[in-house]
């Protein structure tokens, strides 16, 4: 018995526990023996194993499962017999079902490889054949012997029948019915939960420094599982969903939970979901751990490229009076705004935020405000393509009118959506120069350049042969920034005295480079140096007066001497000697000589002689012989030189004259050039007299005598002086009427300037034009040479008459408030006339134009009298008109919108804007229907202030029309026809409203079609319209009519949503139907019955509770179950040959007196949460007739392992079907009894009618 072969799936044998220990030997031992040959059977077994382990579930255990299952697969497919006797459904669809579930159930059975089921595939073939009949007779309802008992069964086991709401109900169930009393509320003092993304709207960027942007998703009341994102592509407009998975909700809410106390689904969390991609973000759905939607408030996030900003500088050097040539280059979503500020040698001069509009960017961002970052999209899908990336460059040209260092830095850019990038904190440890934020200009100083202490009227002198450094003075302000600068200076060098330097003499020009403090090149050719220009290796620079130096070479100094003795003036003898120095040089002089007496020794002596001319007496005390000898001669320039007579020696052995003298001694002042100079000299004597004077000039003398002076006083003229330099006049002698000759000493200097004064205008920046602004003071640089002060003579090109002015400094300047071509007429200095530099005489100031302001002309904008007039546009409307400016940007524009709608007050609304660029674009006001006028007030550019009395206003008037709307007078309504009606008499009333004539397009789609037919209707010129359908666009079936969109005279049409309102037009065939008993009234449970006419099947319409509805029925019988109370009113019916098209119009009533029944909460377990002291709003809906009296309880809410337990019980009445009751107490609430005029209802069933009789069910 042991030994026999067993089935695996057997049971195991019974463990003996009397085995001798032998016998286990002996076993062993025959199981060793057999090992080799049981390899091969082993290897089998293994690969018939279950997939289903023995461990896990024995066979026994899993043919039970595979019973079971196969039962369940019958009792489902008798279910759908029975069901296909009471209904009308597909026989084919349901054989078919059947066919497949019982392949895959028949077939996929071997593949577990369960014991005692491991059937071969002939087996399977004819159980799955066997299966097929079976499914053939109950599916396509063929006759069966056992057909009859089968359906008695099966309603003994499921007894339900459709009822008037359509549904299957168990006639019992009616007398417990539990859904009389439906619905519970359950308070909590909780706040709700919801989903909202964005909450803050808050505006988001990405870029490379910011490569992510977290989305802010506010979750209240809710543990999210699931979530979804759309995203609209900002170049493409393509949507995309983004899901966000399980896991990542869960990371998202682990993020948002860390560093804070534990929270369930009933706190509130922000998670944060980084995205990359630019796009208009909006959350889509959201799901709970309890697989519920949670609801999500509408609203966008959109991620935008983050904007920015660089500056470009062409030059970092510039010059004082230079334009700083600036260039910033923003990128980002327009309208942008730069901040930006500049600092002048380390001190803040400005702070300039801008509005950049780029101009491929179109008219203006759709955005309601710039500053919300929070963007709804339209029904139709929102087009952000104006949220794509722009780039603009905006010039900044500034004169650049403080030497040191510019530094320009943008410190912000705005976007349109309120995105901000603030660069200061990325410049913090950089270079202004290694960042493209930030960029420095070193503006210097132009040099200047004069003569020290040297000019035409103060020369130098030199000695023949020696030199001297040219005494040139570089940078004369003392500038700290061209201490270090080579400097080029030019100067042109003239041969003789002339004052012209470009005169036929001998003239050139020399370059030398100089630092500050070099001494100049060393010259020792007379002549007139003159400076020309000076630079350096960033400016051109400006040459000051004095700009010429006269260099001269004295002659070497002579000496002439005649002596004679001294007499007494009654005796005749000699009293000494009396020498008569005549002298050649520059002044003053030195004369060595020595003196010798008899036995005496030799005595030196030195004579300092201020003049050419001087008479020296000796009359020594001693008498005796006395020799005087001449050694040396020295003056101003000249040292001990020898006179060329060799013998200037004179001795003498040891007898009042008449005299002259100047009425004003020397110096007598300057003289000009070329003029002629008068010399009072008054004479002592007896008339006539006779005098002789020399005049001596560079080195030579000419005498010159007067005889037969009959007066005192007498005048000498001196020829016209056509020699710069010193002249004297010297006396030398005179005589009376004795006709003695006296010798004179008298001498007068007159200097003789070398050159007549020059006047002339200076230049500015290169060039002898200014441009100012418009009535400010302008000051025009003069270049005066002579001695002043200077009386300058001016005139206007154009303007009649002169003016003059008195100026006392070489390098002046000329105040002047108009614009005109300034010229000099005349110059004059303290004591000459002078010339004019024929092209520096004349100057042009002129101002720089005020801004002004047109409006760029389109086929849009006619004139209208002084105004311009723009087209009309509809409301709503987008519209614009662009603006072009003239002047310095950027601009500063200010206008009035005065609005006078159609409907309300007119207002006026004050705007203004800032613009970079010389263009812009003004958006319309299309808000609302009525009549605009844009009248620009004010304008300001870089130069002039906004100022309303020096702009002219330009006005802009525009009409703006409503848009027409439609309406279907019955909106709602069924418009039902029948097919075999040749024509259709009846309409659809349509209200229009607008301006006359309209055209309006509609659709009318048959409900088997996705294509609706398009009707345009034009020309109807009342604002009521009676719309017939045209028979050839009804079909059999049902109908939906909508207005599509609608235009009016004025051009503006309105679209409407083609899913909006509408009505629906059916056409239909004409069954009948009949009640099969003649009563109407009918109470809770009795079933309806109706016999029907026609081709079945047929669908039956009826009116239940005020709402229509639709059943359906196989044969010539129609019968409904009372379920509930109401009346039962068959309106309709339609056979198979018809379907819907025709309905046959009855009228058949039944009344079915109804249970009185309640539902709390709309029939549904809610919670509500509430805030603490808020108030909860119980809400009863009453079905039956009143007066309802009812019972409430508030209980406790029942936790697990724990009852709820009764806290208050309350009654109250109700004249109406709907109760709402406030509270604010915590707990559970529901309905326990309910009783209106006829019948009773507690939560253990029917009480009966109020009249203490019995409900009775037919």
């Amino acid at each position: 018995m042991n030994n026999t072969p067993r089935l695996r799936s057997a049971y195991p044998l019974t463990p003996r526990h009397n085995e001798q220990p032998n016998q286990q030997q002996g076993e062993a031992a025959t199981s060793r023996n057999k090992r080799s040959n049981t390899n091969v059977s082993v290897r089998r077994e293994e690969e018939s194993r279950p997939l289903i382990p023995f461990s896990i579930l024995d066979a026994p255990t899993q043919r039970l499962y595979v019973s079971a299952f196969y039962l369940g697969l019958t009792a489902w497919r008798f279910y759908d017999y029975y069901a296909l006797l009471s209904d009308d459904n597909s026989s084919v669809t349901l054989f078919s079902k059947w066919i497949m579930i019982d392949a895959i159930f028949l077939f996929g059975l071997p593949e577990l490889r369960v014991p005692w089921l491991e059937w071969s595939a002939t087996t399977i073939a004819v159980v799955y054949g066997l299966h097929a009949i079976v499914n053939a007779f109950l599916m396509f309802r063929l006759p069966m012997p056992f057909e009859t008992g089968l359906v008695a069964l099966m309603r003994m086991l499921y007894d339900r029948e459709l009822a008037v709401s359509e549904r299957r109900v168990k006639p019992g169930s009616l007398l417990h019915n539990t859904s009389l009393i439906l619905g519970k509320q359950i308070v909590h003092i909780l706040p709700e939960g919801s989903a909202m993304l964005n909450p803050e709207q808050r505006s988001f960027c990405v870029d490379a420094t910011h490569t992510f942007a977290e989305l802010p998703i506010l979750v209240n009341q809710s543990a999210p599982a699931f979530m979804e994102l759309l995203r609209l592509d900002l170049d493409t407009g393509a949507n995309e969903t983004i899901t966000i998975s399980s896991k990542e909700v869960k990371k998202l809410v682990k993020q948002a939970d860390k560093g804070s106390a534990k929270k369930d689904s009933a706190s509130s969390r922000v998670l944060r979901y980084s995205v990359k991609q630019t796009g208009s973000y909006r959350l889509a759905k959201v799901v709970d751990d309890s697989n519920l939607e949670v609801q999500v408030s509408s609203a966008d996030a959109l991620v935008v490229p983050c904007p920015s900003a660089q500056i470009k500088i062409a030059h970092k050097d510039r010059c004082r009076g230079d334009l700083s040539d600036v260039k910033f280059e923003v990128a980002g979503t327009p309208p942008l705004k730069v901040r930006y500020s500049k600092r002048v040698n380390e001190e803040d001069k400005s702070d300039v935020f801008l509005t950049v509009h780029p101009t491929d960017s179109g008219s203006f961002v759709p955005l309601a405000n710039a500053k919300d970052s929070l963007v709804r999209l339209d029904d139709n899908g929102s087009n952000v393509s104006w949220a794509r990336t722009h780039h603009a460059t905006v010039p900044i040209n500034e004169t650049l009118g403080t030497q040191g260092w510019w530094e320009y830095s943008i410190d912000e850019v705005h976007d349109a959506v309120g995105n901000i990038v603030r660069y200061p904190d990325n410049m913090k440890g950089k270079s202004a120069q290694t960042i493209k934020t930030a960029k420095t200009i070193e503006v210097h100083e132009p040099p200047k350049v004069l003569f020290e202490d040297c000019s035409a009227q103060k020369p130098l002198r030199i000695a023949q042969g020696d030199s001297v450094p040219l005494p040139i003075w570089l940078n004369p302000s003392m500038q700290q920034d061209m201490t270090s600068l080579s400097h080029k200076v030019t100067y042109m060098f003239a041969s003789g005295a002339s004052e012209d330097p470009k005169s036929e003499e001998l003239s050139r020009t020399q370059d030398v480079t100089l630092r500050h403090g070099d001494r100049g090149p060393r010259i020792q050719e007379p002549g007139i140096y003159t400076l020309t220009s000076v630079s350096n290796q960033y400016c051109v620079g400006q040459v000051l007066e004095p700009s010429s130096c006269l260099l001269l070479n004295p002659p070497e100094p002579e000496i002439s001497i005649s002596s004679e003795t001294i007499p007494h003036q009654c005796a005749g003898n000699s009293v000494g000697l009396r020498l008569n120095l005549d002298l050649i040089g520059t002044p003053p002089f030195r004369v060595l000589y020595t003196s010798r007496h008899e036995n005496h020794r030799p005595e030196r002596h030195s004579l300092k002689v201020d003049s050419l001319r001087t008479q020296l007496e000796l009359k020594p005390k001693d008498p005796g012989h006395y020799s005087y000898e001449f050694s040396s001669i020295s003056d101003a320039v000249y040292q001990n030189i020898s006179p060329s007579q060799h013998s200037l020696k004179f001795e003498t052995d040891v007898k009042p004259p008449a005299s002259a003298h100047f009425v004003r001694r020397s110096p007598l002042g300057d003289a000009c050039i070329d003029e002629e100079a008068s010399l009072d000299v008054e004479l002592v004597g007896e008339a006539p007299f006779s005098l002789e004077y020399d005049i001596v000039h560079a080195g030579k003398r000419k005498n010159y005598k007067e005889g037969h002076i009959p007066s005192e006083t007498f005048t000498i003229t001196t020829p016209k002086l056509d020699k710069g330099g010193q002249h004297v006049i010297s006396l030398t002698s005179i005589s009376d009427q004795s006709g003695c000759k006296i010798f004179q000493r008298e001498e007068a200097i007159i200097q003789v300037r070398h050159q007549r004064p020059s006047a002339g205008f200076g230049l500015v920046e290169g060039q002898r034009s200014l441009l100012t602004l418009e009535d400010r003071k302008a000051f025009l640089p003069l270049r005066l040479s002579g001695k002043p002060p200077f009386t300058v003579s001016f005139s206007r090109l154009g303007h009649e008459g002169s003016f003059d002015k008195t100026f006392r400094n070489t390098n002046d300047e000329l105040g002047v408030e108009s614009q005109a071509t300034y010229v000099i007429e005349a110059v004059k200095d303290s004591t000459c006339p002078g010339l004019l530099e024929p092209n520096a005489r004349y100057f042009e100031v002129q101002w720089v134009p005020r801004p002004t302001l047109q409006v760029v002309q389109s086929s849009s904008i006619e004139k209208s009298g002084p105004s311009l007039s723009k087209l009309a546009v509809c409301e709503g409307d987008q519209d614009s008109t662009d603006i072009t400016f003239t002047g310095n940007s950027p601009y500063h524009l200010e206008y009035d919108v005065h609005s006078k709608p159609d409907r309300g007050a007119a207002s006026v609304n004050h705007r203004s804007e800032d613009v970079a660029l010389h263009g812009t674009s003004i958006r319309m006001e299309t808000s609302q229907p009525g009549r605009y006028q844009y009248r620009f007030t004010s304008l300001g550019d870089r130069s002039y202030d906004s100022s309303v009395g020096s702009f002219t206003s330009s006005t802009i008037n525009q009409r703006i029309h409503s848009r027409p709307s439609a309406k279907f007078t019955n909106l709602g309504k069924t418009y039902s026809y029948c097919k075999e009606q040749t024509s259709v008499n009846d309409f659809v009333p349509i209200s229009l409203a607008g301006q006359p004539p309209f055209s309006i397009e509609l659709s009318i789609r048959h409900h088997s079609s996705t294509t609706p037919e398009i009707l345009n209707i034009p020309n109807i010129h009342e604002h009521h319209y009676d719309f017939h359908i045209p028979q050839r666009a009804l079909s059999l079936g049902t109908h939906s009519l909508a207005i599509r969109k609608i235009r009016d005279a004025n051009g503006c049409e309105s679209r409407l949503d083609p899913r909006g309102p509408m009505v629906r037009v059916n056409v239909v065939d004409v069954p009948s139907i009949s009640p099969l008993e003649p009563h109407t009234d009918y109470c809770v449970g009795d079933r309806i019955s109706f016999t029907l006419a026609g081709t079945p099947p047929f669908n039956i319409y009826y009116l239940f509770e005020g709402a229509e509805r639709k059943a359906s029925s196989s044969t010539t019988a129609f019968r409904r179950l009372a379920e509930r109370a109401g009346n039962f009113t068959v309106t309709a019916i339609s056979d198979k040959v018809s379907g819907d098209s025709c309905r046959s119009r009855s009228q058949i009533v039944k009344s079915i007196h109804p249970l009185p029944s309640v539902r709390m909460s709309r029939g549904r377990v809610s919670e509500v949460d509430i805030h603490e002291g808020g108030e909860a709003e119980l809400l009863f809906e009453f079905e039956g007739t009143p007066p309802f009296e009812f019972t409430y309880t508030r209980s406790t809410t029942a936790t697990r392992g724990k009852k709820s337990i009764v806290l208050e019980t309350k009654s109250d009445l109700s004249e109406e079907n709907t109760k709402s009751i406030k509270v604010s107490d915590e707990g559970t609430y529901e309905v326990v009894s309910i009783r209106d005029r006829f019948c009773g209802v507690t939560a253990q069933g029917i009480q009966g009618r109020t009249s203490q009789q019995l409900l009775a069910f037919k």
